[in-house]
Order: structure tokens, then C-alpha cells, then sequence
């Protein structure tokens, strides 16, 4: 990995359970965006993982690196920004804005931290050969030389019961847990860690649908819930569906077209980020209901696309409400999370 060359990030596997045995060490998953931060003197760069540049969009945090006393670093973290009682995914995507004005003014409002979990370069030396555990002995020792409100160091334990204690947070702030073999180089481009997430099952309303980009059969579910007013808000989709099953339930949703199909929050609403596919859905009757499972939920949405389980006709449509989902991490647990 040269100094001048864009971070290539070290990923992970999905598995379903924690690794057990000495030599593991366990980190949270922080729900952010994955960030590289890198200073060379006067300059400093953010770089995403997939490689492109996010500093314009985080002036703050930009501001906070160059006035570190470390001159020479790169890291590898988590943009994450606290908004209120949570950490918010939602905020992290407002920042991707072209209007300078826009963003300086969200810096301000709602200003963003970095989560660190390694040390890749100090002082112009390459450490990526190094095993994590004398990578984390220089984080930590970068940490306490470089103390900023805006610079955090994500916590690590080698106690398995600790970070399942973790993954049971997990759904809020956290993303999940990550292993790490404490003797193993960074190794860029791999999936050389392991991740783990947290999988709930919700009851959910099909309140629309939209058909496959290259043949007129369903591609996804929209998912729905019932809020206090009772008005079904869009959540997420589910495009889970097993292909042999798709020409029969495409006449079946056919014959339940009924607009308005969601009566709270809908999906294809004004935002820069719809295109001309998204806007294109069809409401239905809110008739059916369907289990899916998911890993993370944010601003009152399923962040990720949700795994299809199965049909529930025993389910009344009204039983689907917010209820149903894990609450989200609060500050006190975030304390408690850092021994604070």
C-alpha cells in the first residue's frame, strides 16, 4: 500500500455465529460510512471504500485531522455522525450533497466523527505487515497523543461473552461485530476478518411492488408498517423471491392494484437520490403480509434490502405495526460500551 497510492480496505466474510478460541479479538461493526483518513503535512484526504474521495463532504472532520500533532498517519475508521438519542445513517447521506453552502451548513448542525480502528501508516512507514495486536498497540498509543472530541477509538475486547454482549446491541448504533485474528497483517482487498450481524424477523404489509427491470414479473416487494396513526409507512423491500414462484404471484399482485397502497411515508417520493426505476411502482391492497428477516434498522427503515421467509395468512395486516422492531441504541449504552 504506497503513501500515495487510494487504500484498498481489508473486508469481511458474513457468518452466522462468533468465532471461539484464543487469538480472536472482537470489535463493534459501527453503522457509518467504512472511511479512510490520510494526512500528509498540510494535507489530508478522506478517501470511502470504494475509493472515492469524501473530504468536501466533511469539512469538519478534515479540519480536526490537520490540527492533530501526528503529521504523518493513515487510518482506517468509521465516519459516523450522532444526531439526538442515535447514531444517523441518514444524516452520513445528506452530506453527499454538490452545494458547498449545504454541506458547510450540516457541519455545523449535525457535525460528524471518525471512529478509528487501525493504524495503517505513521510517519511515513507502512505497518501493514504488522500482526493486529502491534497494529492496536500504536492506535491506541496515536489516540493518546492526538486527543480530539471529534477522533474516537473503537473499543476491542478478546472476550467472546463481551462482544456477544455487543451483538445483542447490535440493530442501532452498532452494525454488528467483527473478528480479527490478533496475529494476522492487514490484508488489503481480502475478506480476511469475519462479520457477524445480528438477523430479527419482522411481519410485514406488501403495500406495492415493482416488476423486473427486463420482464414484466415482480422484482421486489414494498414492505410496510403501521404507525401510532395508523398510516402504513413504506419501510424497505424485499426481492427475496424465489424465481419459479414469481409468474404466479405477479397475477396475484396484479389483481390487488389499489392506490394509494401506502398512506403514511411512500417510496419513488422527491429526493435526489430516486431514479426513473424507483419512482415505478404499483400500490396495492394491504392484504398481505409476509415475514422477513433483517439485519438493521434505521430512520424508521430497513437499511438493507430484507430476506423473504414466508406468507403469514393467519396474520391480521393491522398487527403489523413499528413495535415489532428492536430499538435502537441509546447514548447511555454507548457509554457503557466505551467503560465510560
Amino acid at each position: 500500500m504506497a503513501t500515495s497510492s487510494v487504500p484498498i480496505p481489508m473486508e469481511a466474510l458474513l457468518a452466522a455465529e462468533l468465532p471461539e478460541g484464543k487469538g480472536w479479538r472482537y470489535e463493534p461493526k459501527w453503522d457509518g460510512f467504512r472511511c479512510f483518513a490520510r494526512r500528509h503535512g498540510a494535507e489530508v484526504t478522506l478517501t470511502s471504500k470504494s475509493g472515492k474521495p469524501l473530504a468536501r463532504y466533511f469539512p469538519e472532520v478534515v479540519a480536526m485531522l490537520a490540527g492533530l500533532k501526528t503529521k504523518r498517519f493513515l487510518l482506517d475508521g468509521e465516519l459516523i455522525i450522532p444526531v439526538g438519542d442515535v447514531l444517523s445513517f441518514d444524516a452520513l447521506q445528506l452530506r453527499l450533497h454538490p452545494a458547498e453552502s449545504r454541506v458547510r451548513r450540516l457541519a455545523a448542525e449535525t457535525p460528524a466523527q471518525l471512529m478509528v480502528f487501525d493504524l495503517l501508516e505513521l510517519d511515513g512507514k507502512r505497518l501493514t505487515a504488522l500482526p493486529l495486536s502491534d497494529r492496536r498497540k500504536r492506535l491506541e498509543q496515536f489516540f493518546q497523543d492526538n486527543r480530539a472530541d471529534a477522533l474516537l477509538l473503537s473499543p476491542m475486547t478478546c472476550e467472546r461473552d463481551v462482544a456477544l454482549g455487543w451483538l445483542q446491541h447490535s440493530g442501532g448504533a452498532l452494525d454488528g461485530v467483527i473478528a480479527k485474528r490478533a496475529d494476522q497483517d492487514y490484508r488489503a482487498g481480502e475478506r480476511a476478518m469475519i462479520k457477524v450481524k445480528q438477523q430479527r424477523t419482522a411481519d410485514c404489509v406488501v403495500g406495492g411492488f415493482r416488476y423486473a427491470e427486463k420482464k414484466k414479473e415482480v422484482g421486489s416487494l414494498l414492505l410496510g408498517l403501521y404507525d401510532k396513526e395508523g398510516k402504513l409507512d413504506h419501510v424497505g423491500f424485499t426481492s427475496a423471491i424465489p424465481s419459479a414462484e414469481r409468474p404466479a404471484l405477479t397475477k396475484k399482485l396484479e389483481t390487488l392494484i389499489d392506490p394509494p397502497g401506502f398512506t403514511g411515508s411512500a417510496p419513488g417520493g422527491p429526493s435526489r437520490w430516486n431514479n426513473a426505476r424507483s419512482m415505478a411502482w404499483k400500490p396495492l391492497k394491504p392484504v398481505l403480509v409476509a415475514e422477513v428477516r433483517y439485519d438493521q434498522v434505521t430512520g424508521r427503515r430497513f437499511r438493507h434490502g430484507t430476506g423473504f421467509l414466508r406468507w403469514r395468512p393467519d396474520k391480521s395486516p393491522r398487527q403489523c405495526t413499528f413495535q415489532q422492531l428492536a430499538p435502537e441504541l441509546r447514548p447511555s449504552e454507548l457509554e457503557e460500551l466505551f467503560g465510560e
